[in-house]
């Protein structure tokens, strides 16, 4: 569940080695780890490891001497010179009588697999000439490569491509995932991700303390909402959907439908007058209630039952829009502010994140996508090929005091206070119009039941991960709310919930 930065986990190597295991034991299990894995992926034919001139190289000797010990023929491919290696690398290649050719020649021949032993996961350099020959030549091979960390090439805090990577059919990594096996392109490159237990007692984890975690649901698992058997439907919270007008009322009651599904005990969707029909006639469990203006709003916010809003979703651009919004937040009201209320920000940031920060006792949520983003956050967002997703995120998420949540394949969650998620589950078929409204009903539905913000956010990112799986190809949002319950059963399941 923790990820680790690559100097986080250059530390717990530290703290192991500090507490008598030694660099060199952790190499031969690493080592080891990697000849299982490749010994798996294909039980017979000619096995080349390419080793670089660091550690990971080190760990390709270990693996090439293991599997020769196992049977197969092994050949090394070692980039640089042998006796420029160091330490355990060095004392790993000493270990190794098989043969080594020089990686310059890029020539590797016809393996039944190759170990990719070239770059750890601190690569932060373009990667060029001989290295980069080797990288196409491992990549046109058309044979299964199991990469030693991370894919070399592949940026381990960034998950960035430093100028060309391995595409690996494997990736085994060692004690925690790191940054770039979740994040997108480097997740890309990885294949299956195998983490191996090389040694390292976890309780460094309290010595290091990370603030980074893989979005699953043991990060939330003691906070999920389950009703009890003496539970009502207004202890399960009251989310309000705010509409637009008559020509765009859909979004909003897919977000309300979400935050139905969601767990929330009631939904309203909050609608302008002119639309009050057109919402009214499409919904059933959901009610609606016509508002037209933000003091009508504050009128409807009087009741402190209705504990947690979307605004967004269909609502409009401009003037109107900026006054929900900043209504909802002087009541204190918990809120997921996506699609228009964004854009109604763009050009005045800080007068959003001004009433953000105000309003203490709030859990705020905010979702925008790329483009979004790069609007409210455009003095953050530099575009370059190489700065981290995560980085940015988190970097938003302390200046506008509020749960920052940037949508994608990679979907980030971040809070003030440091801590991030990145999810992995979210299948390319989510990528329809309105999907993004249903994540804001969910969010929504986790807030009305009491969860803090970035809690909220991570269970709403992960069950509309599901949800997408669940409904599969072809799915258009409609389909969402309706396979969220099969998403909770398999939770309830795993948490052992009776239902």
């Amino acid at each position: 569940m923790q990820v680790l930065t690559t100097a986080e986990m250059y530390r717990a190597d530290q703290l192991a080695i500090a507490g008598g295991t030694s660099g060199f034991a952790l190499m031969l299990s690493a080592g080891r780890a990697v000849a299982e894995a490749a010994a798996d992926l294909v039980e017979e034919g000619p096995i080349v490891v390419v080793a670089g001139g660091g550690n990971n190289g080190g760990d390709g000797f270990v693996a090439a001497a293991e599997l020769v010990a196992r049977g197969r023929q092994v050949t090394v491919v070692l980039l640089g010179a042998r006796e420029a290696l160091t330490g355990d690398a060095a004392l790993a290649a000493r270990h190794w009588s098989g043969p080594v050719l020089s990686g310059e020649a890029a020539s590797l021949g016809h393996p039944a697999l190759i170990i990719d032993a070239l770059f750890g996961a601190g690569l932060d350099r373009i990667v060029k000439d001989d290295a980069r020959a080797l990288i196409e030549t491992i990549n046109a091979s058309g044979v299964p490569v199991v990469s030693v960390d991370l894919p070399s090439g592949i940026n381990g805090n960034s998950g960035a491509v430093m100028g060309v990577a391995v595409h690996a059919s494997e990736t085994v990594t060692f004690f925690r995932r790191k940054p770039g096996h979740l994040l997108m392109p480097g997740r890309a490159h990885c294949g299956r991700v195998r983490v191996a237990d090389i040694g390292i007692d976890p309780a460094v984890l309290h010595e290091i303390t990370p603030t980074i975690f893989e979005n699953v649901p043991d990060l939330w698992r003691g906070i999920f909402p389950v009703p009890g058997p003496e539970g009502h439907k207004y202890a399960r919270g009251h989310a309000v959907v705010l509409s637009g007008g008559i020509a765009s009322t859909g979004a909003a009651r897919l977000a309300a439908r979400g935050a139905l599904r969601g767990g929330a005990g009631l939904v309203t969707v909050l609608s302008p007058s002119e639309a009050l029909a057109v919402n009214a006639a499409s919904l059933t469990a959901i009610m609606v209630r016509p508002v037209d203006t933000a003091a009508e709003f504050v009128e409807v916010l009087e009741d402190h039952r209705l504990n947690a809003c979307v605004i967004g979703p269909g609502a409009g651009v401009g003037l109107r829009t900026r006054a929900l919004v900043l209504a909802a937040l002087a009541a204190g009201r918990h809120a997921v502010l996506d699609a228009d209320v964004l854009t109604s920000f763009a050009d005045r940031p800080d007068e959003l994140f001004e009433a953000i920060k105000a309003a203490t006792d709030a859990g705020v949520v905010l979702t925008p996508h790329q483009g979004e983003f790069s609007r409210l956050f455009s003095e953050m967002d530099n575009k370059h090929p190489f700065k981290s997703k995560l980085n940015r995120v988190r970097a938003a998420a302390v200046r506008s005091g509020a749960v920052v949540l940037l949508k994608g394949p990679d979907t980030v969650v971040a809070a003030p206070d440091g801590r991030a998620a990145i999810a992995a589950n979210a299948p390319p078929w989510l990528a329809t119009a309105g999907s993004g409204d249903v994540l804001s009903g969910l969010i929504a539905a986790m807030l009305a039941q009491g969860l803090p913000a970035f809690e909220a956010a991570c269970i709403g990112v992960w069950m509309h991960g599901e949800a997408g799986r669940e409904a599969g190809p072809g799915l258009i949002a409609e389909d969402l709310p309706e396979v969220l319950p099969a998403v909770f059963r398999r939770l309830y399941d795993a948490f052992e919930v009776e239902y």
